[in-house]
């Protein structure tokens, strides 16, 4: 049973149980990078024959006619786990049937004036195009950094406004009328990247300057970093983008006996924020510690990997739980510090908590139960 609950932890960590005797779930089935709602309702004696399935309006769309598979795969699966994976197997195939609507190409006219545009523009800043002419790929380099937009047409073009696709930590949104035109999107991108400046800055100074963690291969529009403070001690950051000088949210991560002093030490400098000085100069002060930079230390210097599984990423996950006593300190990913203490006959649940012992030092150690993805 507990190994069935592993897997079904593993393969669908959006979908949970929401009570102890285990006979409702809830959460999330995804399938060609989409998210289902869907809530599972299981009888006393957890026969999948006799559940009752509810689902989001918007899963009932895409399994419009498949419903008597689905009652079908029900009444035969042995168990949650073969069920929920013939569930996604299925959706699969639903959202792959869906056929998009046939649209008549656009008139001769439509190319030529799109080619008088990107000479006007310049072919230099032309990435890509297709032989449809969309998606239009141009390209901006501002500070030494290149920047992409992938402008997709519609067919009414210029009459109906195209969409614009850039890796920008905020929304970007066109200004547009039926006179306008590439030169004018490309304008207008331009000045958002002009905006963005500070904010790339600051990130940029993060990347070079210190260790990040997560992500590993930042874009242009990620907002988050986490980065090493010390031995599995790390400090995850939120950057407002808009205001990229100011303190951003701060998450410490590690055991508490390390992190509380540096909680501490914030709330106790805080005042000494100056938004004229970097945002990595400012946590430096509010923090009175040196960002170890990857550049001058190895990997050995920090014991970062999986105490159970001896490595550090695991399905993109890095360690992030870590053993609260002062003598150990080992980290572990979730979903092995679950797996590991769902086999434990000492290990205990109390709501979304669960209890039992570090697998390195035998002290007590808890989890927080969460529908992250593992």
């Amino acid at each position: 049973m507990a190994e069935t609950e592993a897997t079904l932890l593993r393969q669908f960590p959006l979908f949970l149980p929401q009570n102890r005797a285990k006979t409702v779930y809830e959460g999330f089935i995804s399938a060609q990078g989409r998210d289902f709602h869907l809530r599972l309702l299981l009888p006393k004696d957890l026969q999948l024959r006799n559940a009752r399935l509810l689902c989001s309006w918007q899963l009932k769309a895409v399994l419009n006619g498949y419903h008597h598979i689905v009652q079908q795969r029900m009444q035969q699966s042995p168990d949650l786990v073969s069920f929920m994976m013939e569930l996604k197997m299925l959706l699969e195939v639903a959202l792959k049937n869906k056929k998009e609507p046939y649209v008549l190409p656009p008139p001769p006219k439509f190319y030529s004036s799109l080619i008088g545009e990107i000479r006007a523009l310049g072919w230099d800043k032309l990435v890509y195009v297709d032989p449809c002419f969309s998606p239009i790929k141009l390209k901006a380099d501002v500070s030494g950094r290149e920047h992409l937009i992938t402008v997709k047409l519609k067919a009414k073009y210029p009459a109906e406004s195209p969409d614009c696709v850039v890796d920008f930590p905020v929304p970007f949104s066109v200004s547009w009328t039926p006179q306008s035109s590439l030169i004018s999107i490309y304008s207008q991108f331009l000045a958002a990247l002009e905006s963005l400046k500070t904010f790339w800055d600051v990130m940029d100074e993060i990347d070079e300057k210190t260790w990040v963690l997560e992500p590993e291969k930042p874009t242009r529009s990620a907002t988050a970093r986490r980065i090493v403070l010390g031995n599995n001690i790390s400090i995850n950051i939120e950057v407002d983008p808009r205001h990229p000088t100011m303190l951003p949210e701060c998450c410490f991560l590690g055991a508490d006996h390390v992190v509380k002093p540096l909680g501490i030490r914030l709330s106790r400098n805080i005042h000494l924020w100056d938004p004229e000085n970097s945002l990595l100069q400012n946590l430096k002060n509010v923090l009175e510690i040196d960002f170890p930079a990857r550049a001058i230390l190895e990997k050995s210097d920090f014991s970062m990997d999986c105490g159970i599984c001896y490595a550090y990423q695991l399905d993109g996950a890095i360690p992030d739980q870590v053993c609260d006593n002062s003598q150990c300190g080992q980290s572990f990913h979730y979903i092995c510090l679950y797996e590991w203490l769902r086999g434990l006959l000492t290990s205990r649940q109390s709501f979304n908590i669960m209890f039992g012992e570090c697998p390195y030092c035998s002290k007590p150690i808890t989890l927080k139960m969460s529908g992250r993805k593992a």
